[in-house]
């Protein structure tokens, strides 16, 4: 054999050998997990990272144990370099480069929740807002007018008008977005609402509709009384009669409320005191919840103009006549 074949074959054979390295390595590269612990890591891209910058963090962080140059060229190749994302993401264990880079492109970022529970009142809420570090901070007061202003809602009082659930987030959301969210689910819910409420109600507007369920929402935890709340309180606007509870009454008294309410804080008048003014209060007194807002917009049938709390559960007594509902008042809140 002369020695141009023997050169000829030796060369055919580096070659396949070099291509059977890559190869193996490419194959190695795409199902070797990155170093990944049990409870997964979270990795941010920074706005303006690129695939290269990226791959060099996760062989410096021991993150990965290739070359950076491996992921660099494997997006390169796929024509995916320039398809990533910037965020938070959390890694899984067993999740390879690829895979991972593939988490970069489809933008997969972590989602936090955070729940505005019902009952409370908007400012409890802006509150919780602010002492949450996970949003971005943009506000420079938080008092509520203020931040109705800075959402761009300086037409809207405020109270009861974010919707009660539970919100999914990525980081870098501002306290700002958050809250018009929650606030144009609120606006959303209560005009789908609206359209198929009961007829005959005492509400001229879906607002009015807003300030009774808020009503419904501190006045009862129990899901079946919602509808037989609504219904007092409905009977006695359309008779003229004050609703007078007490609730709006608490609202009303803002600060000065001890978590007790005396026979002069009810005599006490503010626009918000339905034992000395008719009608509904101004605003809303608190956030209430979807389900509030449909016993409010469907109220019970029935004849019963008052309730007690029996002091069992959360639940109430109801009562067709005074003379009824002073009976129940005894038994229940005097023990006589």
């Amino acid at each position: 054999m002369s020695l141009l074949i023997k050169l000829a074959l030796f060369s055919v054979l580096l070659v396949l050998m070099t291509m059977g390295g890559i190869l193996y390595e490419y194959q190695r590269f795409i199902t070797t997990p990155l170093q990944i612990d049990e409870e997964g890591y979270v990795y941010t891209v920074a706005a303006g990272s690129n695939l290269s910058t990226i791959s060099q963090d996760l062989e410096a962080s021991g993150l990965s144990n290739f070359p950076s140059k491996y992921l660099y060229f494997y997006g390169r190749l796929e024509d995916k370099a320039h398809l990533i994302r910037a965020g938070e993401y959390l890694i899984q264990p067993n999740t390879t480069a690829p895979q991972f880079l593939e988490q970069l492109i489809s933008g997969q970022v972590i989602q936090y929740p955070f729940t505005i529970i019902e009952g409370t009142t908007s400012q409890q809420l802006i509150d919780a807002v602010i002492a949450d570090k996970r949003f971005k901070a943009t506000f420079i007061d938080n008092t509520l007018s203020t931040v109705m202003q800075a959402i761009g809602r300086e037409n809207s009082h405020g109270e009861g008008e974010f919707a009660p659930e539970t919100y999914y987030f990525s980081a870098g959301t501002t306290d700002s977005e958050i809250l018009n969210r929650a606030y144009a689910l609120m606006k959303l819910n209560l005009e789908q609402l609206w359209q198929d409420k009961a007829k005959d109600l005492p509400y001229k507007t879906p607002y009015e509709a807003l300030i009774m369920a808020s009503i419904i929402e501190k006045e009862t935890g129990i899901a079946e009384e919602r509808a037989e709340i609504a219904g007092v309180f409905v009977r006695r606007l359309k008779k003229g009669m004050r609703l007078q509870t007490d609730p709006t009454v608490i609202y009303g008294m803002g600060d000065k409320y001890k978590g007790n309410i005396r026979r002069k804080d009810l005599k006490q008048d503010t626009p918000y005191n339905t034992y000395t003014r008719y009608g509904l209060p101004p605003t809303p007194i608190a956030l209430p919840s979807k389900a509030a807002i449909e016993a409010a917009l469907h109220p019970a049938d029935g004849k019963s103009l008052y309730f007690v709390a029996t002091g069992q559960d959360g639940r109430h007594v109801f009562s067709d006549t005074l003379n009824a509902h002073n009976k129940a008042v005894r038994k229940y809140q005097l023990k006589k």
